[in-house]
């Protein structure tokens, strides 16, 4: 694995198959680490995909020959799965952007540093969660200075760890 510059821009439709590839290695990491009920079913669906970026949210990352090395969705404003939370509480209630379904082929380092600062340059509010089995994004989110916020429910009523970092005011 080598640490290299990732660049990030906007999906678009020719990226489709890239990004799949990218969530099919990250389901399989997750399965090699003992994270066997996060991205179960074909989540994140290629429909999902063409979702995000039809509406301006799909991104992808590539190196500097152009090879589309991870994928993520980053949307700003107010999450619905994010207004109840347990077990602790949101730093603040100012607008957010919340980072979704990033994934990564594994062949760099840095994915989640990469695409946290490019989301930060944005808005300097942002938002993720995970599943507690997903030991590897817990101790990344951890080392890049979030927070811990509590418990939030997906759509499904799955729980899922959630995060918050803010840019110092």
């Amino acid at each position: 694995m080598t640490i290299t510059m990732i660049h990030i821009r906007k999906a678009t439709t020719n990226d489709v198959d890239a990004i799949m590839s990218c969530y099919d290695a990250a389901r399989r990491y997750m399965r090699e680490t003992g994270n066997h009920s996060q991205w179960i079913n074909g989540y994140p669906s290629r429909g999902l995909v063409e979702g995000d970026i039809a509406s301006g949210n799909g991104y992808v990352g590539e190196t500097e020959s152009g090879e589309i090395v991870m994928a993520f969705a980053f949307i700003i404003g107010d999450d619905p799965t994010y207004t109840v939370i347990e077990d602790g509480g949101w730093l603040n209630d100012s607008l957010y952007g919340t980072i979704h379904r990033l994934g990564s082929t594994g062949r760099r380092k840095g994915v989640l540093r990469s695409c946290v600062e490019y989301c930060m340059s944005i808005i300097g509010n942002i938002r993720l969660d995970t599943h507690a089995d997903n030991r590897t994004m817990l101790n990344a989110v951890e080392r890049l200075g979030f927070t811990r916020c509590g418990v939030i429910y997906c759509a499904d009523g799955s729980p899922r760890v959630a995060f918050q970092k803010c840019s110092p005011a």
